[in-house]
C-alpha cells in the first residue's frame, strides 16, 4: 500500500550515488533546511559486489551484472527514496506551516502570523506593518517637505553653469571662483568702464575699449 508524503511542492532533491538528500525552501522568503545526509545502503552493497567481483577474477562479470540489475531496479523502483523523503519531511516538518488561505508553506521563524494563522502575505504581522507603513509615511513626507523648501536661493539660474575651470581644467564645485587655481569661474565678465559683458577670456571690452584688467 502507498504511503502519501506531505508538502512535496517546496522540496529539491539533492541525492546522488552515495545517498539521499533533500531541500526544503519557504515560499515566502527562500529561507530553507536541508535534511541530514541519509546513505544509500544498497550503493554500499554495488560497490561491496564490485570489489568481490575483481577478487574472483573470472565470476567478476556475473558479479557485475548482478550489480548493474541493482541499479536499474533502483531507477525504476523508487520504494527506498520514498522512505528517505518521508524520514527528511518527518526531519523538517516543525519547520514550516501550510498557510490554509494561500496554501503555500512557509517558515514558522520569518513568514508565519501564529495570532492569526495565516502566512505573512496573507495576514500581515501588525507591527512589521505599521513600521512599513511608518516608513512610507516618513518618506512621503520628506518628499513634500523637500519640494518646498528652496534649494536653489543663492543659484544664478541665468548664468551658464560650469563644469571645469576654464583657466586650469580642474573639475568645478561651484561657487564663484576655483577651488584649484583661484580663477573665476564665470564665462563672461562685465566691463568695469561700461557694463557690457565680454567673455572671460578678453583682455579688452569689445564695447568700449577699456582693459579687462583695469
Amino acid at each position: 500500500m502507498t504511503t502519501p508524503i506531505a508538502f512535496t511542492d517546496n522540496v529539491r532533491d539533492l541525492s546522488n550515488r552515495e545517498g539521499f538528500q533533500f531541500e526544503f525552501r519557504c515560499e515566502r522568503c527562500g529561507n530553507g533546511y536541508r535534511s541530514a545526509f541519509q546513505p544509500d545502503m544498497l550503493e554500499r552493497g554495488k560497490g561491496l559486489l564490485r570489489t568481490v567481483g575483481g577478487v574472483l577474477g573470472g565470476r567478476a562479470g556475473h558479479i557485475t551484472n548482478m550489480a548493474s540489475s541493482w541499479a536499474m531496479d533502483r531507477g525504476t523502483n523508487s520504494a527506498a527514496k520514498d522512505k528517505a523523503l518521508g524520514q527528511a519531511v518527518t526531519e523538517v516538518a516543525h519547520r514550516f506551516e501550510q498557510c490554509r488561505g494561500c496554501g503555500q508553506w512557509v517558515c514558522g521563524d520569518v513568514c508565519w502570523n501564529g495570532e492569526v494563522g495565516q502566512c505573512a502575505r496573507c495576514s500581515p504581522i501588525v507591527a512589521e506593518q505599521l513600521a512599513q507603513l511608518q516608513a512610507d509615511a516618513r518618506e512621503r513626507q520628506l518628499r513634500e517637505r523637500l519640494a518646498d523648501t528652496d534649494l536653489v536661493g543663492n543659484l544664478s539660474l541665468e548664468r551658464q553653469a560650469v563644469v571645469l575651470c576654464p583657466s586650469c581644467g580642474a573639475r568645478a564645485e561651484g561657487g564663484k571662483f576655483c577651488g584649484e587655481c583661484g580663477s573665476a569661474l564665470a564665462l563672461v565678465r562685465a566691463c568695469s568702464g561700461c557694463g557690457h559683458e565680454n567673455p572671460s577670456t578678453a583682455k579688452f571690452c569689445a564695447e568700449c575699449g577699456t582693459s579687462a584688467t583695469a
